[in-house]
């Protein structure tokens, strides 16, 4: 019996021995089936040598540019299409308008009903820019009325409703918005280097052919109104020249149309820099540090009036304005003592009426704590002008950098602190004090009412003033001019309802809303780490 078996024991092993290789055969199959082509795996590197060779990887990108340059001939071909399309409409809005203001022929009795749309359309059209406060200002009843411009430059937009999600600064710009711009620019950039017979002349001068490209685009704003369309006004400049060529496109819910275009020189235009002043010699003394660096060494085209009220604190002013004049060479500047009680108001007044000069004068009205660059001195230039535009910067306001850099032992200088994040800082959309205006637009306006008492309340009366009027009103975010963070102060002879105020908005300026949590949640988050320590602490003992 034992030797039986033997064989049946045998066969046995070798049945068991074939369903094995079967089910490993089945195995290596699915597996095969299963594997992802090798284009779509994902090789580690350093685990081993690649699994194809070098002439793969090189058809691959090949295949690749291909796909791009056949991308970009694409885009190409449908800019240059819409330009033509651009061409045609600005064509076509020539043809209307020579036949609108051709003499209607006597007695032919030609002018119908249809020869009137085109008419109409061009006259709605125009109506439009009218309405965009492209010539002349709109009245408007508050400050709530007005539509504030965004900023822009290449690569970033400046926007002013942030709320808690956005950021003040945008980058990289949504695909959306930078196509529109994109657009935008190269519309400009036609203008000026494909100009009509009207923009060729300024003061019966010809114009020199310049031609301008992309990187000449120093910075932009628009604006979007529901019933009217989208504005836009552009700046381009040659390197290190004070010669800016401005140009306006305007979108009424349609093709651009081109508004005009013009050249904007600067060289010769002063800016006034008035600042009233009481006490705070210490950030004075910044304040200068600054003037010094952008006013004095790179623009040197500013005048600095500085209007101090009492008597303590006057003699250190007097020396430190000294210093600077001795040094640099400076004196450009005038230092009006008044021994009155501050009022902000008063000391802009006061400083707007001490010019001298026969020529008129571009003012920038500026607080001590504002720290500003070369770029907003062109700015202030560019979005003023005589009779017709003030400039309303929005300021970008900085927390208190012990909260915003309290995980440093020190925090970094003002230099570095200028960034746009909302961790940083928030548009102070709510401040009308910093302002560019011509000191004949400001005397004609009436200025200051100076028996409004209240502080800050004298600002918003001559914004109000301005709305109220036919000037044109530039109202944007401007990403170079900075209100630096200062203690606010809340006295004690306050009433509960002014304190409680005044606590708000020094909260407001402190810190962004998740810092302030952070710090009302101290105790809770504290607590927290602790358990977490101590429950690491078990498990490293056990």
């Amino acid at each position: 019996m034992p030797r039986r078996g033997l064989p049946l024991q045998g066969r046995a092993r070798w049945l068991l021995l074939g369903i094995f290789l079967l089910l490993v055969l089945l195995l290596f199959a699915y597996l095969l089936e299963c594997t992802p082509p090798p284009e779509a795996s994902l090789a580690l590197p350093g685990l081993g040598a690649e699994p194809y060779g070098r002439e793969h990887y090189q058809a691959l990108l090949q295949e690749q540019e291909e796909r791009h340059i056949s991308r970009a001939n694409s885009l190409k071909r449908q800019i240059a299409q819409l330009k033509q399309e651009l061409q045609e409409m600005n064509e076509k809005l020539k043809a209307l308008q020579e036949r609108k203001e051709a003499p209607a022929a006597g007695g032919l009795g030609l002018a119908g009903d249809k020869d009137q749309e085109p008419g109409d359309l061009l006259e709605y059209l125009h109506a439009q820019i009218d309405k965009a406060e492209v010539s002349t200002g709109a009245r408007l009843p508050s400050e709530y009325a007005l539509v504030p411009f965004e900023s822009f430059t290449a690569t970033k937009v400046f926007q002013l409703e942030m709320g808690l999600t956005r950021h003040p600064e945008e980058k990289p710009v949504r695909k959306d918005r930078r196509d529109e711009l994109v657009e935008v620019i190269e519309a400009g950039l036609d203008v000026i280097n494909n100009p009509d017979e009207e923009d060729g002349q300024e003061d019966d001068v010809p114009m020199q052919r310049q031609m301008y490209t992309e990187g000449h685009f120093i910075e932009g704003l628009y604006r979007t109104e529901r019933d009217k369309g989208t504005l836009y006004e552009l700046f381009f400049a040659k390197e290190n020249s004070n010669e800016f060529r401005h140009v306006t496109l305007f979108r009424p819910f349609g093709p651009l149309m081109k508004v005009r275009s013009m050249s904007v020189e600067t060289t010769y235009t002063i800016i006034n820099l008035i600042v009233p002043l009481s006490g705070r010699t210490d950030t004075f003394t910044q304040f200068l540090h600054n003037f010094r660096e952008v006013c004095i060494q790179q623009d040197k085209r500013v005048y600095l009036t500085v209007v101090y009220f009492g008597q303590k604190g006057l003699q250190d002013v007097k020396i430190s304005l000294q210093k600077m004049s001795s040094e640099e060479n400076f004196t450009d500047y005038t230092l009006i003592p008044v021994d009155e009680e501050f009022s902000r108001g008063r000391g802009l007044d006061i400083g707007a009426h001490a010019w001298k000069r026969s020529a008129d004068v571009l003012m920038f009205f500026c607080d001590v704590d504002i720290y500003f660059t070369l770029e907003f001195l062109n700015s202030c230039r560019l979005n003023a002008a005589p009779n017709k535009k003030v400039f309303y910067p929005v300021v970008f306001s900085l927390y208190n950098p012990a909260i915003v850099y309290g995980n440093l032992e020190l925090a970094p200088p003002i230099e570095h602190q200028l960034i746009h994040k909302k961790d940083t800082g928030f548009w102070r959309d709510f401040g009308f004090g910093m302002t560019c205006q011509y000191r004949c637009d400001f005397l004609d306006i009436g200025g200051f009412d100076l028996e409004v008492k209240g502080w800050g309340v004298e600002d918003v009366h001559l914004y109000r003033k301005y709305l109220r009027s036919d000037t044109i009103v530039v109202r944007t975010p401007v990403s170079s001019l900075f209100h630096l963070w200062h203690e606010k102060q809340c006295a004690d002879e306050l009433t509960p309802e002014q304190y409680r105020m005044c606590i708000q908005s020094k909260a407001m300026n402190e810190a962004s809303h998740p810092h302030l949590g952070m710090l009302v949640f101290r105790e809770e988050i504290e607590n927290h780490l602790r358990k977490q320590a101590y429950k690491t602490q078990i498990k490293a003992e056990e």
